[in-house]
């Protein structure tokens, strides 16, 4: 079975929304998406590669097409699966909205976030997603200082996602240099998964 979406006009997350009702409702072998965001193009693959789809990504002058194809009987792993690094510990999720911590001095906000992002990694393997939204997105962007320790995060194994929403609202999509772009229903989904969220 074959379906298809238009999703184009539509803001993340609908089209992995849409795209995820389908699947539920159809359970197709192929599915084919279009959307007009590079936000909606990133979160619906990485969706339809979760639930098992070979996906293929084509862009048709300023629309992108989405094509997920099921091969086999591959196992669909949940969007919010947990690293490996993870089996057997405490799972946190920590979501951060804003470039600075706390409120009041800017400059020194900007020191206490560098800190943080830094010492965060103490928290060992129990450290599970870092979820970058709102303003926290700019944190992922070329120029900004906090992309090395993102980075470093990353490499040990934390998930790091960005709000694609967020990014296009600022501007940034073209920016981001750290992080896999996501959308709302994975951060409710990670958030359900999750043993603890702690927001900043």
């Amino acid at each position: 079975m074959e379906s298809f979406l238009d999703c184009r006009g539509l803001a993340c997350p609908a089209p992995v929304l849409q795209t995820k009702n389908v699947i539920d409702r159809e359970h197709p072998d192929l599915v084919e998406v279009k959307v007009d965001n590079e936000a909606a193009g990133e979160n619906v693959s990485r969706f339809l590669n979760s639930q098992g789809f070979h996906v293929t990504v084509a862009k048709q002058g300023s629309d992108i097409r989405i094509t997920g194809r099921k091969e086999g009987n591959a196992a669909s792993e949940s969007v919010s699966a947990a690293p490996v690094q993870n089996l057997g510990h405490k799972k946190i999720m920590v979501m951060i909205a804003g470039d600075r911590l706390g409120r009041g001095d800017d400059e020194l906000g900007l020191k206490l976030m560098a800190s943080f992002l830094k010492t965060l990694k103490e928290m060992g393997p129990e450290l599970w997603r870092l979820v970058l939204l709102n303003n926290g997105v700019k944190l992922a962007v070329e120029g900004s200082e906090f992309v090395a320790s993102l980075l470093e995060l990353k490499d040990q194994g934390v998930g790091v996602f960005v709000c694609g929403t967020c990014l296009n609202h600022f501007g940034l999509m073209d920016r981001k240099r750290v992080g896999e772009t996501t959308n709302m229903l994975d951060i409710v989904t990670s958030m359900q998964v999750a043993d603890q969220v702690i927001n900043i």
